[in-house]
């Protein structure tokens, strides 16, 4: 048999006025999606349990069959071990994201998607230049870079922080990391802006009307985690494919192999064929594959309903339809389609609402919906409360009964 999750990051949204109050997967053409919703089954599932933040690491983390409650640490150790930072017990990992500030307000969480290689020349000089022993900055992908408050130990239980994504457009001083300790935190941040704004790259971007990177933003701190390995939870051989840091590092920790395609740009633009064509070779040898896509989630962010439907559209096609066509005349495989969270356009964050799932294939049988879509699937009576019970439903229930789940 072999399992193949393919997760569009943020896809789920609210109904928008301006699209007839349907939300975008009602309106996006997803005739593979839809596939699935007719000959398979729908769902929904709660990926975020309560007191728990919305974030996208916690919701993958459960979808992958891990309870965030006891597994989940924090966002920046999962990112750093995709780096091949090494971490030891008392090191306190934060994601580093270069930010665009204007004189009150965050303008551009992302320093306008700012290019890796721009984007390394930036964190060298800020580690360069206010980087110490106790504080080490690391380059990663784009606007997402790791800092490690090494041998920190219990110093920043305390600290709140706040990912920048959510205040977009917003002051940014009342939501500077606050608690006990936070002021080291605030000052690096501070510091940081005289390194970057004397930075060539940042006076180039600038001239050419782009957003600069001129300040770090620090935040989703946390310790090392551990993690079961997935084979031994599962008995199954298996991959994670992903433009993101924090997935590949969820991967590596669960002993899946990170397969890193050429073109996966985590953006609008990334190879969504590429993707389901490397998911599909790795079935080859492997049993497990998880596809994961970020676009949806960065259209919801940046309140661009357009794109989000084109990012559906592209998903649906791209990736879902890559890998029916590959197993629709298979009887050994079962496929499993979800958001991990929704990222409603109107709110440009996620949010903690139950989310829709399809799954088709052998032992599954067909219920007829309509569509693959979030009104559609609040006809359905399966519904899965506890988010890291859903892969035990998809590897190993009948599809009869929820293993671990409950129908209402």
């Amino acid at each position: 048999m072999k399992y193949i999750v393919l997760v569009a990051d943020g896809m789920a949204d609210y109904p928008v006025k301006e699209l007839n109050d349907r939300t975008p997967l009602e309106v996006a053409y997803t005739p593979n999606m839809d596939y699935i919703a007719r000959y398979g089954r729908l769902g929904r599932v709660k990926t975020v349990p309560d007191n728990v933040p919305p974030a996208s690491d916690v919701a993958n983390m459960a979808i992958l069959g891990y309870d965030p409650v006891t597994c989940y640490t924090g966002r920046g150790p999962l990112e750093a071990v995709n780096l091949g930072i090494q971490l030891e017990d008392n090191d306190v990992a934060f994601r580093c994201n270069l930010v665009t500030i204007g004189e009150k307000a965050i303008i551009d969480y992302s320093a306008g998607h700012i290019s890796s290689k721009e984007a390394r020349t930036l964190i060298d000089q800020v580690n360069k230049k206010i980087g110490t022993e106790a504080f080490q900055f690391y380059p990663g992908t784009s606007y997402r870079h790791i800092m490690v408050a090494r041998g920190a130990g219990t110093r920043y239980d305390r600290v709140q922080t706040t990912p920048p994504h959510d205040i977009t457009g917003k002051e940014y001083r009342p939501h500077l990391p606050r608690g006990k300790n936070a002021e080291t935190l605030v000052d690096l941040m501070t510091r940081s802006r005289a390194v970057l704004d004397a930075s060539e790259i940042n006076s180039v971007r600038i001239d050419l009307k782009e957003n600069p990177g001129n300040m770090i933003w620090l935040w989703g701190q946390g310790k090392k985690p551990a993690l079961p390995k997935f084979t031994e939870k599962y008995g199954l051989t298996g991959s994670v494919i992903s433009a993101v840091d924090l997935i590949k590092g969820l991967g590596t920790l669960a002993g899946l192999e990170v397969i890193n395609v050429p073109g996966a740009t985590g953006y609008y633009d990334t190879d969504y064929e590429g993707k389901a064509k490397a998911a599909l070779r790795s079935l080859e040898s492997k049993d497990f594959v998880f596809v994961h896509v970020e676009a949806p989630d960065e259209a919801g962010h940046n309140g661009e309903l357009r794109e989000k439907i084109t990012a559906i559209e592209r998903f649906d096609k791209l990736v879902v339809g890559t890998v029916l066509e590959a197993f629709k005349k298979h009887a050994n495989f079962r496929v499993l389609v979800l958001p991990d969270h929704a990222t409603p356009v109107s709110l440009k964050t996620h949010t903690r609402d139950v989310v829709l799932f399809g799954a088709l294939g052998e032992g599954i049988p067909g219920r007829g919906f309509a569509a693959y879509s979030e009104r559609e699937a609040e006809k359905s009576d399966l519904f899965i409360e506890k988010g890291s019970e859903l892969m035990d439903f998809f590897i190993k229930g009948s599809g009869n009964e929820t293993t671990g789940g409950q129908s209402k």
